[in-house]
């Protein structure tokens, strides 16, 4: 009996083994066709392996697997990458992602003529050298899912492409490269809508790093079907629609860098299936609703540098499954320190509900004024792996609870007010890859060895506090390999000895410490392949410790040694070279011709050496180079052509040389020049009408020259493109009449007309480049000097424009133009002294509220000096002296701080304070407030003079200080103070020399 069950058993079994064992034979014997099999070996053909053709380490050309020998018939269907239908033998599919794939995909391939077939293709992390996606890709009619992201492909999407009515996926993200002309891009608004009328069975549609510089369409409110929606860094402008948010199977959305796309975040519904919502770098704004709270399913929310208002619902501590969230920057821009008091507001209290989301891996509030203590509702967080509170004012200790984030990969405490030593506590952090501790306030001596019990320890940033770094020889082997390495400021009198072993290093600042004498050979040894960035400025170095033609490091991107004592010839940079500075030292010699072969070079600082001989003329052809500064320097000869091969150059600086002949013709090609400074030199002939076409330029500095002639009136064509907020032309020999601007002047010179807050204009003088992962931030700078007035650099993100006109020392004549200047509210600084003016001063500067500084001695201008100057409650610096001018000087406001009576000496006819002649008018005549001046200023022996000074580094505007020169009794200098002395306030001091790398 148990044999025949196990007969009876196998006789139900035996026709579904038959079945399998059919299925299996024909799997075997599956052959594709012989044109599909030719047409595959024809594309693997036209291209090159190059390992590096692909990001992906895992990488390998999967291609080497296909080959046919001669008189045989290759089955491509067992090719690695290749996926037949088992039926009919015809390629289905075709995965070569990350294949090494080098070369241009040809349009007339015949892979797009014969696999029609095809329902998968995949070519993404390869590079097809920029070449355009081929338009027969509209053959491959069956397709079904396309990804060719990250293959370097660009030009123009093929309107072909939405005949695929069948594609449910499509991804073409991340094509980038430099030029825009490279970018892939659709060409038309209408593309982007017919994609999403055709493809009604999209589910994943991924174009971030796509140009697409139009608004998103309505109809994407209709794609019901989408899951998925990256958008990321395309361009977008105009109103995001909103009911985007409300599609039923939306998981993902991503428009991160969309910098002028605007939306707001709806009410969200408790459906939501989002779990995926980014728009950083964006312009959302408005509330971030209580309703977000509805979204149960979200992990990933990302938010920073938007401009949504300050209020955080407490609901965001319903979104228990979140495991990424990052407010950075979430205040809106108009949002400031001065709004946050402890009476007003407290963020850690607003913001508690962060600490009910247990699950979160990333956290970062970085740039969200955090005050106050370290923020508790952090503590909860145990599972996170990053912590981003850097840029805020969080002061006291590092709370030793820190050991409890035992999972923590990153912490980033920068630039607050942290205090205390660094605690044992961080020690114990064995998972720590990146430690960001720099610009804070922490203080004590530290033994660095302390760090190596970090082993992951990648990154390590200590910069400017008050440390002081102990150094013990012998520990180089058991060193963390550190990729990133700042310490700077940190009272270092050597270069640290475990540095002989650094292999892995890309990034090294040890700027601003004691370290004298020449750079170590062994420094250079150890990394000569890997360093992409070097900082030892701020030192007392020499040298190197052997003559270099050259730098040793092949792949150097970033080269700072300014403000040291080297001596000797510039060395040459490799080709790979971004930034070279090098201010402040003792280089001489003549510059060499190989700096026009650096390509890639964007800034190139010179300044404050002992260069001499002739200017490279080549250096101008650069279509990379960016920032030239050559200041002060012994450079001689004619200024070389700019912009002769494009467009590139922002700022030239080639001030305090010896330069002579004209402005070369082909600036006026440098469309993109912003800052300008020629001043101090011997450059000659008439000022060239082409500089006011540069659209761009915001500051003209040619003061010290041999400039003659008149100046042609700006022309009258160019609409709102005159950016100018500095012009000087002093100290030249200019004639004629005033410049005149255009008649409505007032919609050209918009610096020169508003009056805005500090956080209301954006920096004119900083610019940040992108060096691989590391952020460099470089901040040109100048001096205007007028009227005893120095204007130092503008050297923070939130520091306005000056705003000055100086023609100064000329030999300009005839009348103060009345209505050409009167609407130019925003001018800070005017200086017209030393010419041949005539006529009445123009009583419309009374308007010029923002003036802080008028001069208009050795003039021959005659008349009152109008009444309506009271009304500059600004001006600090006022100069009519060696005039014609009669009557009584103005009395209120402002005008009761002028006690130097030097500001009017010339004038016989003038009367009142602080002259000795009264007025026959008592009241025009009218005394200062009692126990300021009276028993002082008929004391001969009392000279009294008042300068505006300017704390080094920290000028913003014109920051308005008062000096005397004798001393002021107290009373005195308190009713000064309170009534006259009007503080504005200060960007926060950015630590750290004029040119830094922030990570």
């Amino acid at each position: 009996m148990g044999i025949l069950r196990c007969n009876i058993s196998f006789l139900h079994l035996f026709p579904l083994l038959l079945l399998n064992v059919s299925h299996f034979l024909s799997f075997v014997q599956t052959l594709c066709h012989v044109d599909e099999g030719s047409a595959l070996l024809q594309f693997k053909e036209s291209f090159s392996i190059h390992k590096s053709a692909s990001e992906n380490p895992f990488a390998y050309p999967k291609v080497a697997s296909w080959t046919r020998k001669e008189g045989e018939r290759s089955n491509c269907c067992s090719w690695d990458g290749v996926e037949c239908n088992e039926e009919t033998g015809h390629v289905i599919g075709l995965d070569l992602r990350s294949s090494c794939l080098y070369g241009s995909v040809n349009s007339n391939s015949s892979l797009f003529q014969v696999l029609v077939h095809l329902q998968k293709l995949d070519l993404s992390d390869n590079h097809f050298n920029f070449s355009e996606i081929p338009s027969t890709l509209g053959h491959l009619t069956s397709l079904a899912y396309l990804n060719l992201s990250k293959s370097s492909f660009s030009g123009p999407i093929p309107s072909e492409i939405s005949k695929l009515s069948k594609l449910s996926a499509i991804d073409l993200s991340f094509n980038y490269e430099h030029s825009t002309d490279q970018l892939l891009r659709l060409q038309e608004a209408n593309q982007l809508t017919s994609l999403v009328l055709h493809l009604t069975h999209l589910k994943q549609l991924h174009l971030s790093g796509v140009n697409i510089p139009f608004t998103v369409p309505d109809v994407l409110v209709n794609a019901s079907s989408l899951t998925s929606l990256r958008l990321e860094n395309c361009g977008l402008i105009g109103e995001f629609p909103v009911g985007i948010f409300h599609l039923p199977n939306l998981q993902v959305l991503d428009l991160d860098t969309n910098q002028d796309l605007a939306g707001h975040f709806p009410d969200f519904n408790r459906s939501s299936p989002l779990e995926y919502l980014n728009v950083a770098r964006t312009n959302f704004s408005g509330d971030l609703p209580a309703s977000i709270g509805n979204l149960r399913s979200l992990k990933f929310l990302n938010i920073e540098y938007c401009e949504f208002d300050s209020h955080l619902p407490s609901s965001l501590g319903n979104l228990t499954q979140l495991n990424y969230l990052d407010l950075s920057f979430f205040f809106d821009r108009s949002f400031t320190h001065s709004d946050i008091s402890p009476n007003n507001f407290s963020l850690v209290d607003s913001w508690s509900c962060i600490g009910k989301l247990t699950k979160l891996h990333h956290l970062g509030l970085g740039h969200t004024y955090l005050k106050g203590e370290f923020p508790t509702f952090v503590a909860n967080l145990t599972q996170l792996e990053e912590l981003n509170l850097g840029n805020n004012n969080i002061t006291g200790e590092i709370p030793s609870w820190l050991t409890k984030f035992t999972k923590l990969t990153l912490l980033n405490l920068r630039f607050n007010n942290l205090q205390g030593t660094i605690p044992r506590s961080l020690f114990y952090l064995h998972n720590l890859e990146l430690l960001d501790l720099s610009s804070n306030n922490l203080i004590g001596s530290v033994d660095f060895d302390t760090f190596f019990n970090l082993k992951k320890l990648r990154v390590l940033k200590l910069s400017f506090n008050k440390l002081s770094l102990q150094m013990k020889s012998g520990l180089s082997a058991t060193a963390p390999m550190f990729e990133v390495l700042k310490l700077g400021s940190c009272n270092l009198t050597e270069f640290p000895e475990f540095l002989k072993n650094s292999s892995r290093l890309v990034d090294l600042d040890l700027s601003d410490n004691y370290i004298q004498g020449q750079i170590p050979k062994w420094l250079w040894s150890s990394t000569r392949e890997t360093l992409l960035c070097l900082n030892l400025s701020g030192n007392s170095l020499s040298g190197f410790d052997q003559n270099l033609v050259g730098l040793p490091w092949r792949n150097l991107k970033v080269f700072e040694l300014g403000f040291n004592r080297i001596q000797g010839s510039l060395p040459t940079p490799p080709a790979t070279i971004k930034i070279y500075s090098v201010p402040n030292n003792v280089y001489s010699g003549e510059m060499s011709v190989s700096f026009c072969n650096l390509s890639s070079l964007l800034i190139l600082d010179l300044s404050n050496n002992n260069l001499s001989g002739l200017i490279p003329q080549c250096l101008g052809n650069s279509d990379a180079l960016e920032i030239l500064n050559l200041q002060n320097n012994s450079f001689q000869g004619q200024i070389p052509p700019m912009c002769t091969n494009g467009i590139s150059f922002k700022s030239v600086d080639l001030s305090e040389n010896m330069l002579q002949g004209e402005l070369p013709k082909s600036m006026a090609n440098c469309t993109r020049l912003e800052f300008l400074n020629l001043g101090k030199n011997q450059i000659s002939g008439i000022l060239p009408t082409w500089l006011w076409d540069l659209p761009a330029l915001r500051v003209l500095r040619l003061r010290s020259n041999r400039f003659y002639g008149t100046i042609v009136a700006a022309p009258t064509n160019l609409g709102s493109s005159i950016q100018l907020c500095i012009i000087d032309l002093s100290h030249n020999s200019f004639s004629g009449t005033l410049p005149i601007l255009p008649h409505n002047y007032e919609a050209y010179w918009n610096c020169l007309e508003s009056v805005g807050g500090i956080y209301e204009e954006p920096t004119m003088f900083q610019d940040t480049y992108r060096v691989g992962a590391v952020t460099y931030h470089y901040d040109y700078s100048m001096s205007i000097s007028g009227i005893g007035v120095v204007l130092k650099p503008l050297k923070y993100a939130d520091s306005p424009y000056f705003k000055v006109i100086d023609l100064s020392s000329n030999k300009f004549e005839g009348q103060i133009p009345t209505t050409v200047y009167e609407h130019l509210v925003g001018l800070q600084l005017l200086n017209l002294s030393n010419n041949i003016l005539i006529g009445s001063i123009p009583s419309s500067i009374g308007n010029w509220t923002g003036l802080e500084s008028l001069d208009l001695s050795n003039n021959h201008l005659s008349g009152e000096i109008p009444r309506s100057l009271e009304q500059l409650t600004s001006l600090s610096t006022f100069n009519v002296s060696h005039n014609h001018l009669r009557g009584p000087i103005p009395h209120e406001n402002q005008f009761l701080t002028f006690v130097d009576s030097n500001s009017y000496v010339g004038n016989p006819a003038l009367c009142g304070f602080p002259l000795q002649v009264k007025c026959e008018d008592s009241e025009t005549s009218k005394s200062p407030p009692p126990g300021l001046i009276e028993e002082d200023h008929e004391d001969p022996d009392y000279p009294f003079e008042w300068r505006l000074f300017f704390p080094a580094g920290l000028v913003s505007g014109l920051v308005v200080g008062f000096v005397a020169a004798n001393t002021l009794t107290t009373n005195k200098q308190q009713w000064l103070v309170e009534k006259f002395c009007k503080r504005r306030r200060q960007p926060r001091r950015t630590k750290g020399r004029r040119a830094h790398i922030n990570f």
